[in-house]
C-alpha cells in the first residue's frame, strides 16, 4: 500500500489539468480490514492527500462475501461522504443494492455486457437465461416492466431463435441493450429511494423479488445491518388467520 501512495504523489504531481480532470485516488490493501493494517494505513494516506474523489480497489476478484461487504464498509466509512466513493469492478445487481446502501456511489463492471453475450438477461427477480429451452414459446418480452427497444419490440422466443439461428450476433446486441438498460433503471430507482428517504423500503422490495422464499443470503443481512438499514422493518404484517373467538 505504501507503494500505492507512492504512486499517487507521482500522479498529482504529473496532473497538468487540475481543473478539468478530476483524479481519484485507489484505495488497496486486500482484505485486511484490521486496527493498523493495509487497508487502514491506505485509508489514513488517501484522505491526507485530498482528493477530487477515491475508488475502492482490490475487490471483485473472488474473495469470500463476507470479506468484501467488510472492505467496503471500512472504506466508506472512513472515506469523506462529501466526495464521490466509487466501487471498482463490481456490477452485480445485489452487490450494487447492498454497496449502496454502505455508502458507495460509483460502479463500473464489464458483467451486463458480457452475461448478455451469454445469452442472460438481468432482471429484478434474478437472470433469465434466453438460450434455455423454457423461453422457446414465449411471447412475452424479456421483462414486461422494461422500456429498451429489445423489449418493446423483441419477443423472448424471437431472441431465443436468433441465439439458436444465424443471428447470435443480434441476439448478443438485443440483450445487451436490454442489460444495459436494466442497469440504467436499477440506478435511476436506488437514487430516487434516497432522495425520497425510502431506500429501506427499495431494498426490501428488491429482495423480495431476488428471493421469494426468504432465503436472503447471511451476507447481504449482515451487510445491511452494519449499514443502518432497516429494510426487514418493511415486511408485510402476516394476516390474521385465526378463527372467530381464537386467540383472544
Amino acid at each position: 500500500c505504501h507503494r500505492t501512495l507512492r504512486w499517487l504523489d507521482r500522479c498529482i504531481a504529473a496532473n497538468a489539468n487540475p481543473q478539468k480532470q478530476n483524479l481519484f485516488g485507489i484505495v488497496q490493501g486486500g482484505l485486511d480490514t484490521s486496527p493498523g493494517g493495509l487497508r487502514e494505513v491506505n485509508l489514513a494516506g488517501m484522505i491526507a492527500r485530498d482528493l477530487p474523489g477515491y475508488a475502492i480497489g482490490g475487490l471483485a476478484g473472488g474473495e469470500e462475501k463476507g470479506p468484501f461487504w467488510r472492505v467496503v464498509d471500512q472504506c466508506t466509512r472512513e472515506l469523506p461522504a462529501n466526495k464521490p466513493r466509487y466501487l471498482m469492478g463490481v456490477g452485480y445487481p445485489l452487490d450494487l443494492v447492498v454497496c449502496v446502501a454502505l455508502g458507495v456511489d460509483m460502479f463500473d463492471c464489464v458483467y451486463p455486457t458480457r452475461t448478455a453475450r451469454f445469452g442472460v438477461a438481468l432482471l429484478d427477480s434474478g437472470t433469465l437465461r434466453i438460450k434455455g429451452s423454457k423461453v422457446e414459446k414465449d411471447t412475452g418480452p424479456i421483462d414486461d416492466t422494461c422500456a429498451c427497444s429489445t423489449c418493446r419490440c423483441y419477443t423472448r422466443a424471437a431472441v431465443h431463435a436468433m441465439f439458436k439461428g444465424k443471428a447470435d450476433i443480434l441476439a448478443c446486441q438485443l440483450v445487451t441493450i436490454h442489460n444495459l438498460a436494466y442497469m440504467l433503471s436499477l440506478s435511476r430507482r436506488m437514487r430516487e429511494a434516497i432522495l425520497n428517504k425510502s431506500y429501506a423500503k427499495f431494498v426490501h422490495d428488491f429482495l423480495a423479488k431476488q428471493f421469494p422464499k426468504g432465503d436472503v443470503p447471511v451476507w447481504v443481512c449482515e451487510a445491511l445491518e452494519a449499514a443502518g438499514c432497516a429494510w426487514q422493518e418493511h415486511a408485510p404484517e402476516p394476516e390474521d388467520v385465526s378463527r372467530p373467538g381464537e386467540g383472544r
